[in-house]
C-alpha cells in the first residue's frame, strides 16, 4: 500500500507538470546549458536605455513591483505545488527570497565584471550580459508578459495552468524569443536557480520557510558533524530536525 501511494503522488504530481526529482535533476542541466547568447543586446547604454523606470515595490517586497510579484509568485506555486511532502512555493518563502536576492548584492551584480565588451560567449564563460541579475530579472518578466499577452491575451499570472507550463517549456528550450533580443535561455537558467536556491536555501534568507525544503530531501542542516552519520544512516531517514544558521546563534 505504502508503494501504491507513493506512485500515485509522483502520477498526481507530473499530472500537474512537476516532479521534485526531475527538478533537481534538471537544474544542473538547465545551467550550464544557458550561459551564452547575449545577441541584441551590445552595451550597457542600450540596455539602460530599454529599461522604463521602475515602479515602486509591491507592499512587502523591497524589489519587486506588483506585476513582477504577481508573476513570480505564480511561478514559484506553479513550479512548486502543494501536495502531502510539502506547501506551495509562496508558503515556502521562495518568492521572498528571490525578491531579497534582487534587491541585494547579488541582484545588483556588485560582485559581476561589468565593463565589457559584450559579445556572444561560450557558457563556459560564464554570465555576459550588460545587465544586473535584477535588470536581468525585470526584462525579463516584462518580455514574458508580452508574449503572453499575444498568446493568451493576458500576462503570466492570470493564464491556466497548462498555459503556464507551455510558457515555461517554451522558455526553458528556446522554443519562445524576445523582441528585445533578451537571451531568454540566460532569463531562463537566472529564474530556474533562484527558485531551487529559495527552496534550499538557509531559511535566514527568506526561503525554505520552517526548513520545509531540507526536510523534503533529508538535509540535516548546517552543523557540519555528520561525517559519523553517512553510513550509519544510508538509505534510512535522518532522524533529527535540520538545524539552521539562526538555531545556532
Amino acid at each position: 500500500m505504502k508503494e501504491q501511494r507513493e506512485d500515485q503522488r509522483k502520477e498526481q504530481a507530473k499530472d500537474q507538470g512537476f516532479d521534485r526529482r526531475d527538478f533537481l535533476k534538471t537544474a544542473i542541466v538547465g545551467g550550464a546549458a544557458a550561459a551564452g547568447g547575449t545577441a541584441g543586446i551590445t552595451t550597457p547604454e542600450t540596455a539602460q536605455a530599454q529599461q522604463p523606470a521602475a515602479p515602486a515595490a509591491a507592499a512587502g517586497y523591497a524589489f519587486l513591483n506588483l506585476d513582477e510579484a504577481a508573476f513570480v509568485e505564480a511561478l514559484v506555486d506553479h513550479m512548486v505545488p502543494a501536495d502531502e511532502i510539502s506547501p506551495k512555493g509562496t508558503d515556502l518563502g521562495v518568492n521572498i527570497y528571490i525578491d531579497r536576492a534582487l534587491a541585494g548584492a547579488w541582484g545588483k551584480g556588485e560582485r559581476l565584471y561589468m565593463q565589457g565588451p559584450w559579445k556572444l560567449g561560450a557558457p563556459s564563460q560564464g554570465y555576459q550580459l550588460p545587465l544586473t541579475p535584477a535588470q536581468l530579472y525585470r526584462a525579463g518578466i516584462e518580455a514574458t508578459n508580452t508574449h503572453c499577452r499575444k498568446a493568451y491575451g493576458r500576462t503570466f499570472d492570470r493564464i491556466e495552468e497548462a498555459q503556464r507550463q507551455e510558457v515555461l517549456i517554451g522558455l526553458s528550450t528556446g522554443k519562445i524569443t524576445f523582441d528585445s533580443g533578451l537571451p531568454v535561455r540566460v532569463f531562463w537558467t537566472t529564474l530556474y536557480q533562484t527558485v531551487i536556491e529559495g527552496m534550499y536555501s538557509d531559511p535566514i534568507y527568506g526561503g525554505n520557510r520552517n526548513k520545509a525544503g531540507w526536510a523534503i530531501i533529508g538535509f540535516p542542516g548546517v552543523i557540519a558533524v555528520h561525517r559519523d552519520d553517512v553510513e550509519k544512516y544510508r538509505g534510512k531517514p535522518f532522524p533529527n530536525k535540520p538545524v539552521g544558521i539562526a538555531d545556532m546563534s
